[in-house]
């Protein structure tokens, strides 16, 4: 293991003797004590274990017991990576540094100690079919390859010609373009960061199964339908058993969700069974949209880039495994404009549909 500090996290110093791991107080740490030992901060970049980080402060006049405290500090307030070598092994150096962004941001988030390999790896190994066309469509595929999704395939006539500019193009993986979000105020203070208790998952090996459209092709992890979807692609996917995420941008009303994992959550045909619950007349409008779309669609280039970038951001929680980051199991993320903010609606499981879904315990 070779302990490195994380990158997203820049050091400074709050005084002469107490350097700050990062800067907004949501992430940040603060080391007391720390006057003339700004040099065991350069010793953390991976290139050493932990035994010779510790020599190499000793022989620095770092005593040993307060090396091993500010190590001890560093990896309960999340601040420190220990990397396994085995896996980054695995992850050349010219792809490591494309996702670079990738890992730093994993490692943050997810409080991973590994520095982000493994969620790293398992996206790597994943594929994501993408039903529906556009620029939403298109935005999502490169958003996906960006963060290190090893196939996206399109189906269904998503025109990359259409993406955002910036994103990659279906086929190609290139860099991530997507620009840093603004943090809100937050009022937690440095050296307040708690450990995390999430344990690193283990990246599964990508395997050949058996799709739909015969043996040969790769069964994916995951479908994103944009869009109005044919009825056929829905029932598809559920006799697949196949994991789908919906999202769509019209009427000024950007939609993301529901995840739908057949057996175990509501699936489309319940939205559209509660629907017809609060608006009878549903059932009638709903065979009226089969193949039909308003032309031009109420979507404006932000709004298909806001509605892209969380489906991305949902579909990245759901093949990360981070369960509690999925917002669109059984609910739908929704916006309207001109409002800023997304909403959370819940959409329940129906015993009376055919999913089968209340079956699940």
């Amino acid at each position: 293991m070779r302990p490195a500090l994380k990158p997203g996290l820049l050091p400074v110093w709050r005084d002469r003797n107490t350097l700050q791991i990062g800067i907004d107080p949501r992430r940040a740490v603060a080391l007391t004590g720390m006057a003339g030992m700004a040099f065991v901060i350069n010793l953390l970049d991976g290139s050493r274990d932990r035994a010779q980080v510790i020599q190499a402060a000793v022989a620095c006049g770092v005593p040993e017991r307060t090396m091993e405290r500010v190590l001890a500090l560093l990896a309960v307030a999340g601040a420190l990576d220990d990397f396994p070598a085995g896996t980054l092994q695995l992850l050349s150096h010219p792809l490591r540094a494309r996702l670079a962004g990738e890992l730093a941001t994993v490692s943050l988030a997810h409080r991973d100690s590994d520095g982000g390999a493994r969620t790293l790896a398992r996206r790597l190994a994943a594929q994501v079919r993408i039903h529906g066309n556009g620029r939403v469509a298109g935005t999502v595929a490169g958003l996906l390859k960006a963060s290190g999704i090893g196939r996206v395939a399109d189906v269904g006539n998503a025109q990359p010609g259409n993406a955002q500019p910036g994103t990659a193009q279906p086929g190609t993986a290139q860099p991530g373009t997507a620009q840093p979000g603004t943090a809100q105020p937050g009022t937690a203070q440095p050296g307040t960061a708690q450990p995390g208790t999430a344990q690193p998952g283990t990246a599964q090996p990508g395997k050949a199964r058996r799709g739909a459209a015969g043996a040969d092709k790769a069964r994916p992890d995951l479908a994103v339908l944009v869009g109005r979807q044919p009825l056929e692609v829905r029932d598809s996917l559920m006799r697949e058993q196949l994991p789908h995420l919906a999202a769509s941008a019209d009427e000024a009303i950007g939609i993301v969700g529901p995840l739908v994992i057949p057996g175990r959550t509501a699936c489309l045909r319940c939205l559209d069974v509660t629907r017809a619950d609060l608006d009878p007349a549903w059932p009638l409008i709903l065979a009226q949209l089969a193949g039909r779309e308003p032309e031009p669609l109420a979507c404006d280039a932000p709004l298909a880039a806001a509605v892209a970038a969380q489906a991305a951001a949902q579909a990245l929680a759901y093949i990360d495994r981070t369960v509690t980051a999925v917002a669109v199991t059984g609910a739908t993320l929704e916006l309207v404009l001109p409002g800023w903010q997304w909403r959370r609606r819940t959409w329940p499981r129906r015993r009376d549909c055919s999913c089968g879904s209340t079956t699940f315990r």
